[in-house]
Formats: structure tokens, sequence, C-alpha cells
């Protein structure tokens, strides 16, 4: 009768080992997964050349896309937005006031709209009179490409074609006419 007790607790046993062995190999696998996909974020960028990319633009912005390469010894803001995104509606306004306040100085900014449909990416630029360059990253490529975390995420790219600076959420005020004049006078 001792031998029929101790084979069932055997068998939990061995059970019980192979599902804890499993277990760990999972949770390692899980683990080094994300470590390879968080092995770049967007402010590890700064100070890089900025990746190129070209961006085709929304109907109502001349020309059919804009090329980043095609801009180098301007000052670029590219600007990651969506209009389902509540924080991009906090700095729609500033960013379109500052691009008229400094078109004329050597600066251009482009906005990339991020995960979006057409119909609501329109009415977002047609509410906030946006005439700076915007397009949709199609494929979500150029979001990949500068490892973006989210939206809105502008990136201050100086005359040489590098990457000066990352704002990660709305920018305010202050920040965007400190790093803008900074990066005309160079």
């Amino acid at each position: 009768m001792t031998q029929t007790t101790t084979q069932p607790k055997q068998a939990t046993f061995d059970k019980n080992i192979v599902l804890i062995i499993g277990l760990l190999l999972l949770v390692g696998l899980i683990v080094i997964s994300a470590i390879n996909l968080q092995n770049i974020e967007s402010t590890d960028l700064n100070g890089q050349v900025a990746s190129d990319f070209t961006l085709p633009l929304f109907d109502q912005f001349e020309g059919e896309s804009i090329t980043l390469s095609d801009l180098r010894g301007q000052v670029v803001v590219v600007n990651f937005w969506a209009s389902w995104c509540v924080e991009c509606y906090k700095e729609a306004d500033l960013l379109e006031q500052i691009w008229r306040d400094y078109k004329d100085k050597g600066v251009i900014f482009i906005g990339v709209d991020h995960l979006d449909t057409e119909k609501p990416a329109l009415e977002y630029i047609e509410r906030y009179n946006i005439t700076y360059p915007n397009g949709p990253d199609l494929g979500d490529k150029i979001s990949q490409e500068y490892a973006i975390t989210g939206v809105p995420e502008t990136f201050f790219i100086d005359k040489e074609g590098n990457i000066a600076h990352v704002q990660i959420g709305p920018i305010k005020h202050h920040s965007l006419i400190t790093l803008l004049d900074k990066l005309v006078a160079q």
C-alpha cells in the first residue's frame, strides 16, 4: 500500500518540476525579448545623424512629399502627433504659432501623423489651422526609425542634420523658443 501512495506523489512532484522549469524558460524568453525590443529609445538618438525619410503629404500641402535630407542647412522640427492624442491638442496652437514666427528664419516644421486615419487627421489640421507640411506615416516606418515612445514627440534637427534634442510629450512655449533660437544661431 505504501508503494501506490509514493508513485502518485512522485509523478505529481515530477510534473511540478517540469512546470517550474518550463515557466522559468518562458520568463527568460520574455525578458530577453523585452530587452531586445527596448534596445533604443528616441532620446538615445540625441547627437546622432537624423535618419532620412520621405513623408507623403496630405493634399492641402504644397507638393506630393517632403524629404528630410533636402532640408539640410535648415533647422527642422519633426513633430509626431495623432488626432486621437489628447496631449497633442495641448501643443497644436503653439507649434503653428511658432512655425509662422520662425519659417522665415531658416526653420521648417514637419508634422508626422502617427497611427491615425485620414479623416480625423485632416479635421485636426483644419481645427488648428496648421499650415506647415504634414503627412501620414504610412506603415509606421518613420516612427519606428525614430524609436518614438508615443505622441506627441518632437525632434529638433540642426542645420547639419543631427538630432539636437528630443522632446517627449507636449512642449512648452519657453522651451520651444529657447531651442529654436539656439539652433538658428549656430
